[in-house]
């Protein structure tokens, strides 16, 4: 299983990125897909979710400016950041889970890819 994320960079705050992540090696329409990040000092954190049915899920601090979605003919996930504040400066990462739950913590993940650094100048 290959998870392969880009689409990181340095943004001005109030900017927009948009991480891909393509997807190999595993039967992807079944599979949960979600976004992670770890800013520096910090654990990882659940930023988005979406399940197979395409139910999704973000974190708190993200809602209303990040949008997860998945195109399953391409076996890639992406995740829209608007709105981009210095706090959401971090790596990011995909990862990939068989459990079918858009809001699962980073333990049921099982697949992840090399991570993304995304940074945000205020």
């Amino acid at each position: 299983v290959q998870l392969q994320a880009s689409g990181g960079g340095l943004v001005q705050a109030g900017g927009s990125l948009r991480l891909s992540c393509a997807a190999s090696g595993l039967t992807f329409s079944i599979y949960t897909m979600g976004w992670f990040r770890q800013a520096p000092g910090k654990q990882r954190e659940l930023v988005a979710g979406i399940d197979r049915e395409s139910i999704t899920h973000y974190a708190g601090s993200v809602k209303g400016r990040f949008t997860i979605s998945r195109d399953n003919a391409k076996s890639a996930v992406y995740l829209q950041m608007n709105s981009l504040i210095p706090e959401d400066t971090a790596v990011y990462y995909c990862a990939a889970s068989l459990w079918n739950t858009a809001s699962q913590p980073r333990e049921r993940y099982h697949e992840w890819g090399q991570g993304t650094l995304v940074t945000v100048s205020s």
